[in-house]
């Protein structure tokens, strides 16, 4: 288990390097941080951090039910490909375009109660806690960094939230409150940092926590489908 601190000094260089699911070498992540890099002619590392971050919270949709069970389905490339996914595979995304600019990233998750949610997720969870909340930790002027781009701003419009803005020089971990102030998530427990998504830890939590979610668990009513997302999202906003 590669569970990692967060002290200074120089990073390890695997930080640098691809990884199973944070594949910063395929050619699609290459190409994408290297034309978002110059279309905002970004010189710094903390300029390129923050143009791949908008681009990866705002262009990647938000979809919780594409939770996908395995390796691949949670990759950065498939997530690229997808144009949506959930929290931990948004993350992967981002440490993958970091790496592939050459800025040392990982990702790390936490326990959070998070009321963004809608009634068919609250009932196949059955709790609102999000075990595994994913974000992703950038190495910048020194230091290592947290950035969550689970979010799209689109959804934090529809939900009252506002996005989580990202500086490069301070932790941006989740939405404590929403925008009339009320509670909104609530942080439980930080589970660290990794090189890469540790799969089989996350995914026997999943099993252990949410047994009628998972379509592979014998408890299982029904699987969450991806497609129905906009949908539950809009009741869940108008009472639609």
């Amino acid at each position: 288990m590669d569970v990692t601190d967060r002290s200074s000094g120089q990073p390890d260089e695997k930080y640098l390097r691809p990884s199973e699911c944070i594949n910063s070498d395929h050619p699609a992540v290459v190409e994408l941080a290297a034309s978002l890099l110059e279309a905002n002619a970004a010189e710094t590392d903390i300029d390129k951090a923050l143009s791949l971050y908008y681009w990866c919270r705002d262009k990647v949709r938000y979809n919780p039910y594409a939770l996908g069970d395995t390796r691949d389905a949670m990759s950065a490339s498939a997530t690229l490909a997808a144009g949506e996914g959930w929290c931990v595979p948004k993350a992967a995304l981002l440490a993958a375009l970091c790496r592939a600019a050459g800025i040392p990233a990982r990702v790390g998750f936490a326990d959070v109660r998070n009321h963004l949610s809608t009634e068919r997720m609250r009932e196949a969870m059955n709790t609102d806690v999000f075990y595994f909340h994913g974000y992703t930790s950038i190495y910048l002027e020194g230091k290592w960094v947290k950035a969550t781009p689970a979010f799209n701003i689109e959804l934090c419009d529809k939900f009252g939230l506002h996005a989580l803005e990202f500086n490069g020089r301070d932790d941006s971990l989740y939405h404590e409150f929403d925008q009339a102030g009320n509670k909104h998530m609530e942080y439980l427990h930080d589970r660290g940092e990794y090189l890469d998504i540790p799969f089989d830890e996350m995914m026997a939590v999943f099993r252990e926590h949410y047994p009628y979610m998972l379509p592979d668990t014998a408890q299982a009513s029904s699987s969450l489908d991806a497609s129905s997302w906009d949908e539950d999202v809009e009741a869940e906003v108008f009472g639609s």
